[in-house]
């Protein structure tokens, strides 16, 4: 079919008649992007029937990453790229008049996650099939994902994502694998020779239908699956009103994240992340006994990984299937479940870690409650027997406590592995939010450092960086991603830096052509590419960023001799719809970008560019764009970020505290290659648990910081009225909860040393090469070669290459 572009077009042309209708002259652009997908999933449709018998027949263990989130962002490019047909496909549209970039943007940016979660098991899941590892994602087929962002004088306003409005080319409909999901109702006990047991009765059931969409290798014929789940009405309701039961059913796929301000939406969340769980295992489980008919083996051919504690119910519904259905013991269900489930913690923050109101998980999933009464009993003796007497320990540890349902101690309790997603996010949950569990269980807790597909997020979003690349030092490096070191023996070649020089400014002309035709504002591709593009969070510090430049701006309207090369900022980000503060943040950058951008003294130096509705298409123009990567997160704060990693891939350089995986940046480029600043993560912790940071402080005593702060509420922004106040406040009355004004001093000395750096081109392109050389570490490859190995015990299937 894709052997040459004569077959190509022919098969093409008598594809779209037979699915449209219509003749070619007659289709749409949208006709013949359906038609291209429809043909690719054709085309790979044999492998993935062939990698699914070969998993069967051989019985090996295989892997199944169950993930609220699937970033997976659009497949027709990876797709063609992972299949190595795309110059043909490309050549043979051409021929017939049709240009393959407008095809892929007629593809929607699936928003099935809200960032880094979601975009990891996307980059895992094409790790896996990449390294023919015998692994499956499981996640909801939300009808609407993450929002669509617009910004409307300056506010962020939040639309429905309509991701499905076309439907989605890649799926295919699985009826015949439904799984019924039961809520509500009442357990009721039996006795059945001599054993008392448990059924759950007049429940509200729901049916989940899966959508299984193929992963395909990079140059492999592997083809995994990721089944997406959507919720839908029982043919079997059992009640009255069987239009609220429709409503209620399908709101269980309809939206991501649903408001949880109040009951309903916290009922819906827990109704989501046991829909996910249950209609997984429940196909897991229906699988495997096809195959091997018992289920006491299970954990020796079936790992289930959980990602964060979203679908962390995924160990008391195994528990349930193995007591009620299989009639399994206690114990030997317990050694089952526990032999079977890992989990990857993603948070230091402690309010981040899951926890439900017994009020509302028991009615809703009595049975489910009941099993995770048990194993908080049995866990809480088994401590007792561990630390006798010592009644604060058990109390802090306890799965259950103060009305409480706390999941990440569930997590813990029932998993053979626990990791975090960076060293010094690993170091942290050891030593502060969960050391009373590595005290009692120090063998379960690994690390295991995130990783990114640089398939997406260099060979495809970059093709001009890999051109360079390949005629360099050839293309070993695209299936090793750590032959990308040999790059150091060219960090010094003054010929091979010119030409990464004209591979960067010509994708910052990509992007500042992509800024004009969205928002009307030239940018000068000749200045500093600043960026900072990731959710919106107190936390993450986009505010640092932007106090310094309301300084910067300051210094070129009062001090004519202050000089800075032109700079120009970009940010990317969403705030979730709730979270007030960080809406602020944004109407305060777009504000300031207003001021800025229209004021003829400042803007041939100074520009602000916020890119409205981040995602993975637009990423995929920013990084390579990038000069500099800000990742300023208070230190001990973000568990790894992944976006530090996509940036340095394309020759970013870093400027960052000693957070998340940039310690291991540092470690990885050389101090020389990397600007690092601000407190470190001891630091932070030490203030938090002693106290004696006063942030005022640095207001009355920093001429900078008091004149920023006052231009929040001094009318220096017009028509806002008192809209930053809440800013201002959180930053003096509230004590400044993540050190911006601390930092902020050390963050404009490091800018200074930004701008010098750059100034001195050989030394600037020297260390972007630096930072490529070094990116091979942080291929999501490695990062899944280690969990194959070290946590989920799978090998590698050896399949034919393309």
């Amino acid at each position: 079919m894709f052997s040459n572009k004569e077959s190509f077009k022919r098969l093409y042309l008598k594809k779209l008649e037979r699915m449209c209708g219509k003749k070619f002259d007659e289709s749409t652009i949208r006709d013949q992007f359906q038609t291209l997908g429809s043909l690719i999933r054709e085309h790979i449709s044999q492998d993935w029937i062939e990698t699914n018998e070969r998993y069967r027949a051989d019985n090996e263990k295989q892997v199944y990453y169950l993930s609220i989130e699937f970033l997976l962002g659009r497949l027709l490019g990876s797709n063609l790229l992972n299949l190595g047909i795309r110059d043909v496909v490309e050549e043979g549209l051409n021929d017939l008049g049709i240009d393959l970039h407008q095809l892929e943007e007629m593809e929607a940016d699936a928003g099935l996650g809200n960032g880094g979660l979601g975009r990891l098991a996307a980059c895992f899941l094409d790790s896996l099939a990449s390294l023919n590892l015998p692994g499956h994602g499981c996640g909801i087929r939300y009808k609407h994902g993450l929002f669509d962002q617009k910004i409307v004088d300056g506010y962020q306003v939040e639309l429905p994502e309509q991701w499905l409005r076309h439907g989605n080319v890649w799926e295919v409909r699985r009826p015949e694998n439904a799984v019924e999901v039961n809520f509500w109702g009442k357990v009721e006990s039996y006795q059945e020779d001599g054993k008392w047991l448990f059924r759950h009765a007049n429940g509200e059931k729901v049916l989940a239908v899966p959508y299984d969409v193929p992963v395909i290798g990079y140059e492999t014929k592997t083809v995994n699956t990721l089944r997406l789940w959507s919720a839908e009405p029982s043919p079997y309701p059992h009640t009255k009103d069987v239009l609220q039961y429709k409503r209620d059913t399908e709101s269980v796929s309809e939206f991501l994240y649903p408001d949880d301000t109040h009951d309903d939406g916290k009922i819906l969340r827990l109704k989501q992340q046991y829909f996910l769980v249950a209609a997984s295992i429940g196909s897991i489980v229906r699988s495997y006994r096809l195959k091997n008919g018992h289920l006491k083996d299970f954990h020796k051919r079936v790992t289930i990984h959980i990602n964060d504690t979203h679908p962390v119910l995924a160990i008391p519904e195994l528990m349930r299937i193995l007591l009620d259905d299989e009639g399994f013991s206690w114990e030997e269900a317990w050694e089952i479940t526990s032999n079977t489930i890992s989990y990857t913690n993603h948070t230091t923050l402690s309010e981040a870690l899951e926890k439900w109101q017994i009020s509302i998980f028991q009615p809703l999933l009595p049975r489910i409650y009941m099993i995770v009464e048990e194993i908080n009993e049995r866990y809480c003796k088994e401590l007792w027997s561990k630390y006798p007497g010592d009644w604060q320990r058990i109390e802090q540890m306890a799965i259950i406590a103060h009305g409480l349902v706390k999941m990440a101690h569930l997590a813990i309790a029932g998993s053979y592995s626990v990791n975090g997603v960076a060293k010094i996010h690993t170091d942290i949950l050891k030593k502060r939010e969960m050391r009373l569990f590595y005290e009692a269980h120090p063998e379960k807790f690994n690390s295991k450092t995130n990783g990114i597909t640089h398939r997406r997020w260099l060979i495809k979003s970059n093709p001009q960086l890999t051109q360079l690349i390949n005629d360099s030092i050839g293309e070993g490096w695209i299936h090793e991603p750590s032959k990308l070191s040999s790059l150091k023996d060219l960090a010094n070649d003054q010929s091979f830096l010119e030409k990464l020089s004209k591979v960067k400014q010509t994708r910052k002309q990509i992007l500042a052509k992509r800024i004009f035709e969205q928002q009307g504002l030239k940018v000068d591709t000749d200045s500093i590419f600043d960026v900072q593009v990731k959710r919106l969070h107190a936390y993450k510090r986009q505010l640092l960023n932007v106090l310094h430049i309301m300084y910067l701006y300051n210094r070129l309207k009062e001090d004519s001799s202050f000089e800075i090369h032109p700079r120009t900022f970009i940010f990317g980000a969403k705030a979730s719809p709730g979270y007030y503060y960080a809406k602020k943040v944004i109407k305060l950058i777009n504000s300031l970008a207003e001021k800025v951008n229209n004021d003829k003294d400042v803007r041939e130096q100074l520009k602000i560019v916020f890119l409205e509705n981040y995602r993975v298409s637009l990423a995929e123009d920013i990084f390579p764009a990038a000069d500099v990567s800000e990742q300023i997160s208070t230190a001990s704060k973000e568990a790894s970020g992944t976006g530090n990693m996509k940036f340095m891939m394309n020759g970013a350089v870093t400027l960052g505290t000693l957070d998340g995986a940039n310690v291991e940046i540092l470690e990885e480029v050389g101090q020389e290659n990397i600007f690092i600043f601000g407190l470190k993560a001891d630091d932070v912790l030490h203030y938090q648990q002693h106290g004696g940071y006063n942030s005022s402080e640095y207001y009355h005593h920093d001429g900078r910081i008091e004149q920023v702060m006052e231009q929040l509420i001094n009318g220096f922004f017009p028509n806002v009225q008192d809209h930053f106040e809440p800013i201002y406040d959180s930053l003096l009355v509230q004590n400044d909860e993540y050190f911006v004004l601390k930092d902020f001093g050390a963050y404009a000395k490091i800018q200074e040393q930004v701008n010098e750096a750059y100034l001195n081109r050989t030394r600037w392109l020297t260390m972007s090469a630096n930072n490529i050389a070094a990116s091979g570490y942080f291929s999501s490859d490695r990062t899944i070669a280690q969990y194959a190995e070290e946590i989920w015990r799978i090998t590698n299937s050896r399949v034919k290459s393309y």
